[in-house]
């Protein structure tokens, strides 16, 4: 069955804005809590061919995974491939656009995210063999809440700064809309705002022209 991840990126810069986040959903919601805290470092790729890298990594995969997947590689239009090594676990992550936005951006899309028995360097060979190149590689710490039924990721970027991701995930297509505004309703009320598509893509084009210079760094800029 197909996983769809809905995700709303709201930036917020400073620290005393990931603070004042952090209080306001434990004063709207006594629930909230903090579930987990890690270290990332996440690598992006493109240009490559997502049918042959499906055949390359499928040893790496078990049953449930490689159906998942093959949905994804069948169904999607747009494809973001990545790595992600969180603490010691290293995942394989496959997202492929369902709404407006494109696949590394977008609020609604397919995804696979599964740990895989490989290194990073391992798992990265596998993917530029099959004609995937870097896009960029990225560092991050992150806090994950619970709030209101939604997971809300803080992280701290290298190059962005203080960024709320808010997620949910369902398996039901036609509720994608309706999960899109439950998720606009939780911003609202923490007077967040949606960090724009257009504004997005222009950071990440800034960060993937000069990822070097930020990658494992705290150094952050700032793009209207």
């Amino acid at each position: 069955m197909a996983h769809y991840e809905i995700e709303i990126k709201s930036l917020l810069g400073e620290e005393k804005n990931a603070i004042a986040l952090k209080e306001k959903m434990c004063e709207l919601d006594p629930a909230c809590a903090c579930v987990a805290t890690n270290k990332q470092l996440n690598h992006y790729f493109g240009e490559g061919d997502v049918n042959e890298l499906y055949t390359k990594v499928e040893h790496l995969l078990d049953s449930e995974q490689k159906e998942k997947l093959k949905h994804i590689v069948e169904k999607g239009s747009t494809f973001s491939v990545r790595t992600r090594q969180k603490d010691d676990k290293v995942l394989f992550v496959v997202k492929a656009a369902m709404d407006e936005g494109n696949a590394i951006n977008g609020v609604s899309r397919m995804e696979f995210e599964e740990p895989v028995n490989a290194s990073l360097d391992e798992l990265d060979a596998l993917i530029l063999e099959t004609g995937f190149v870097y896009d960029s590689k990225w560092s991050r710490e992150r806090e994950e809440y619970t709030y209101k039924g939604a997971n809300v990721c803080i992280d701290r970027n290298a190059g962005y700064g203080y960024l709320a991701e808010f997620e949910k995930m369902t398996d039901e297509q036609d509720q994608l809309d309706v999960v899109r505004n439950e998720m606009q309703v939780l911003l609202d009320e923490l007077g967040l705002e949606e960090l724009p598509h257009d504004r997005h893509d222009r950071m990440y084009a800034h960060y993937k022209a000069n990822w070097p210079e930020y990658y494992g760094t705290e150094k952050t800029f700032n793009i209207e």
